[in-house]
C-alpha cells in the first residue's frame, strides 16, 4: 500500500540512501588488498624511471616498505592516536588505508601513462598529486566520523601518508628543496577543501534540524557500527514530542493466566536497537516473565510518527502495561472466527463477550502501515454496536505491488463494517484457548527473525479451530501468508490470520536495498512453515476452557519522534547528499588545480 503524504515520500527516500552504506573485509583479507596496492605502487613507481631488471627488484622492495610502513603506522594510530575512539579500532583504521591506496594507486597508473608521452616529471607530479588527494580523503572521514579533537586527527590523517611519500621521494632519487616546500603546501591545502566540504554540510543540518549535519552522522554511525544508541536516541529525545499513547490487552485466564494478546498504538522503528525498535520482543519478554504465561504482541495501526524516542520511554510504556495486566477475565464466550474479503482487503473479526478482535490485510498486495483514518473509522463502528472494547490488528503480512491509496481504504472500511456485522450477528459460545511459542535457532536478526520468534493462540470455538500465527519480523514475502493457511488447514485448523510485529530491529542491519529482509525472503520456507506447524499442533494439544478480559491502557506524555521531526530529519538526509554533490567537484578539483599548479611551479 502506497501512503503518499510527505512522511512516507521522505522515509522512502531515507531508505533508499541506505544500500550505499558498507561493511569491511575481515582484517586478514584487507591486509592481502593492501599488499597487493603497495607492491603494485612500488614497482610502478620505480619502473617508469629505472627500466631494468633491477628497477623490478628495487620496486618490490619499495612496496614491501610501503606495506610494512602502514601495517607499523595503522597499529599506532589506532593504539595511541585514536585509542578510545568507538569507531576506528585496527580494522577500520587498516580499511580507511587501504581505501587511500586504491585513490593514491589510480593517480600513479595516470601519471605511468602520461609519462610515456610527456616525460617522468608528469609522473611524479601525479604521484604527488595522488598523496595530496589521500590526505584531503583522509581528513575529510575522519573529520566526518571520529569523536577524536581535531589535533588528533590531523595526527591520524597526515601520519601514514607522510612517510610513504617519503620513502618514493627516495626511490626517485630527488630530494630537493622543493619537493618539502610541496610537504608543506599539500597538508594546508588538505585542511582548507576538507573545510570548504564539510562546513555547507554541517549548515544543511544547523538551518534544519538546529543540529549539525556531522552530529547526526557520528551518532548514527556509533549504532550502526557498535551498536550504541543512546547518542542518536539523545537527538530524537530533543527533537520529539509528547503523547498519549495505548496499547489493548486481551487476556485469556484458566486457573491462572493462560496468554495475553498486547497490541500498542506504537509504531516498532524507526530501526534496529533505535527508540521502540526493539518494543514488540521487550514487551512480550515483559509479559511473559510477570505473568508466567505466553504473550504475543502483533502490530497495531500506526506508522513512524509514533516511534518512541528511546529505550527510557520503551521502559515507560512497559511498566504501565505490566501494572495494568492484573485485571482478571470475565467473559466466557466467543463467536467464530469471520473472515471478509472483497478483493482489495481482507478483514478478520471475533468476538469475545462484548470485546472484538480485529484485523486488517491487504495480502497478497503490499500489507504495510495503514493511515489513521482506518483506526478512527473502526473506533466509530465500534461504538455505534455497543462494543466496549476493541482491538486492531494491521496484518502487515505480505509486501509485494503497490495499490492505489484512497481504493485501498476505502476497502478496508468497507471490509470492516461487513466483518463487524457478521461477527456480532453470530451466537456467542463457550471456547477453549491453547498457546505456543517457539524461537528457531537458525533464524536471526539478519535473516527478518527478531528474539520474540513464533506465537500461536488457537480458539476454538463449537467445532471451529482458528490460529492467530505471530512472527516477530517486519512484513512477509508476498505468497507466504497462503502456504501457512494452507498447511494449517491441512493439520485440523479451520481459520486464522498470520501476523508480523513490524520489530524493526531486523532494520539496518543487512545492506539490501530495503534495508532488512521480510519474513520469507532469506528464510527458508519450508523450515518456517514446519516450525508454525510444529507450534501449532503444540498449541491445540493445550486448549483448554477460559475467561477473557479486554483493557486499553493508556500511558500519558510518552516522547515519540512525531510526524514533522522525522519528516525533517528524513530529508535531512536527502538534503545533505544533494548539497555534497553540488559541492564535491567545485571545491575538490579546484583543490586539484591549485595543488597541481603549485607542482609545476616546484618541478619545473
Amino acid at each position: 500500500m502506497v501512503n503518499s503524504d510527505p512522511l512516507s515520500i521522505s522515509m522512502d527516500k531515507a531508505v533508499k540512501h541506505y544500500s550505499s552504506l558498507f561493511k569491511l573485509p575481515p582484517y586478514g583479507k584487507m591486509i592481502s588488498f593492501l599488499a597487493f596496492l603497495c607492491v603494485g605502487s612500488g614497482i610502478l613507481s620505480v619502473i617508469i624511471l629505472f627500466p631494468s631488471f633491477s628497477g623490478l627488484i628495487l620496486g618490490i622492495l619499495l612496496g614491501a616498505s610501503l606495506l610494512l610502513t602502514n601495517i607499523v603506522l595503522d597499529h599506532i594510530i589506532s593504539i595511541l592516536v585514536l585509542r578510545g575512539d568507538p569507531i576506528y579500532d585496527l580494522r577500520r583504521t587498516t580499511g580507511l588505508s587501504l581505501f587511500c591506496w586504491v585513490f593514491w594507486l589510480f593517480f600513479i597508473f595516470i601519471g605511468v601513462i602520461v609519462a610515456v608521452w610527456f616525460g617522468s616529471i608528469w609522473w611524479i607530479r601525479l604521484c604527488l598529486l595522488g598523496f595530496s588527494a589521500v590526505l584531503i580523503f583522509r581528513l575529510t572521514v575522519l573529520n566526518a566520523t571520529s569523536f577524536k579533537s581535531y589535533s588528533k586527527l590531523l595526527a591520524a590523517s597526515f601520519l601514514q601518508p607522510i612517510p610513504c611519500v617519503l620513502q618514493f621521494m627516495v626511490a626517485w632519487a630527488r630530494i630537493d628543496y622543493s619537493l618539502f616546500l610541496f610537504l608543506i603546501f599539500a597538508p594546508a591545502m588538505s585542511i582548507i577543501s576538507s573545510w570548504l566540504f564539510l562546513f555547507p554540510l554541517n549548515r544543511v543540518g544547523e538551518k534544519t534540524l538546529k543540529v549539525p549535519s556531522l552530529s547526526l552522522l557520528k551518532a548514527f554511525l556509533l549504532n550502526w557500527v557498535v551498536d550504541l544508541n543512546a547518542p542518536f536516541e539523545t537527538f530524537l529525545e530533543q527533537l520529539g514530542e509528547e503523547q498519549n499513547v495505548e496499547v489493548s490487552l486481551i487476556k485469556f485466564d484458566s486457573a491462572k493466566p493462560k496468554a495475553v494478546i498486547a497490541v500498542p498504538s506504537i509504531h516498532p522503528g524507526p530501526f534496529k536497537n533505535i527508540g521502540s525498535s526493539p518494543l514488540p520482543s521487550m514487551l512480550k519478554a515483559s509479559l511473559e516473565n510477570t505473568l508466567n504465561c505466553v504473550a504475543c504482541v502483533p502490530h497495531g495501526l500506526l506508522g513512524h510518527e509514533f516511534d518512541l524516542a528511546s529505550q527510557s520511554q520503551n521502559q515507560k510504556v512497559i511498566a504501565h502495561v505490566i501494572d495494568s495486566v492484573t485485571f482478571e477475565g470475565l467473559e466466557t464466550r466467543a463467536t467464530p472466527f469471520v473472515k471478509v474479503s472483497n478483493g482489495i482487503a481482507t478483514a478478520c473479526c471475533q468476538m469475545f463477550g462484548k470485546s472484538a478482535f480485529i484485523s486488517f490485510s491487504l495480502a497478497p498486495k503490499t500489507t504495510e502501515d495503514f493511515p489513521q483514518e482506518l483506526g478512527f473509522f473502526v473506533s466509530q463502528e465500534a461504538e455505534k454496536h455497543g462494543i466496549t472494547c476493541y482491538t486492531v490488528v494491521n496484518a502487515h503480512n505480505s509486501i509485494d505491488e503497490n495499490a492505489d491509496t484512497e481504493e485501498v481504504l476505502r476497502s478496508l472500511k468497507a471490509v470492516a463494517v461487513e466483518c463487524l456485522e457478521k461477527a456480532l450477528s453470530l451466537k456467542q459460545l463457550p471456547f477453549e484457548v491453547g498457546v505456543a511459542n517457539v524461537q528457531p535457532k537458525e533464524f536471526s536478526l539478519k535473516d527478518g527473525m527478531g528474539p520474540g520468534g513464533i506465537t500461536v493462540t488457537v480458539v476454538k470455538v463449537g467445532a471451529q479451530k482458528t490460529a492467530y500465527v505471530v512472527i516477530d519480523g517486519n512484513n512477509m514475502v508476498t505468497g507466504l501468508r497462503e502456504k501457512i493457511l494452507s498447511t494449517l488447514s491441512s493439520i485440523g485448523i479451520n481459520e486464522g490470520e498470520i501476523f508480523t510485529t513490524d520489530t524493526h530491529l531486523v532494520n539496518a542491519i543487512v545492506l539490501v536495498e530495503r534495508g532488512y529482509h521480510p519474513v520469507g525472503e532469506a528464510i527458508d520456507h519450508e523450515k518456517l512453515i514446519e516450525y508454525i506447524r510444529e507450534a501449532t499442533v503444540a498449541a491445540a494439544s493445550n486448549l483448554e476452557r477460559v475467561k477473557v478480559g479486554c483493557r486499553k491502557v493508556e500511558i500519558h506524555n510518552v516522547k515519540v519522534i512525531g510526524e514533522k521531526a522525522l519528516e525533517t530529519l528524513c530529508l535531512l538526509i536527502d538534503r545533505a547528499k544533494r548539497r555534497a554533490k553540488r559541492i564535491v567537484a567545485p571545491v575538490f578539483v579546484s583543490s586539484g588545480l591549485i595543488l597541481m599548479l603549485f607542482l609545476m611551479f616546484c618541478l619545473s
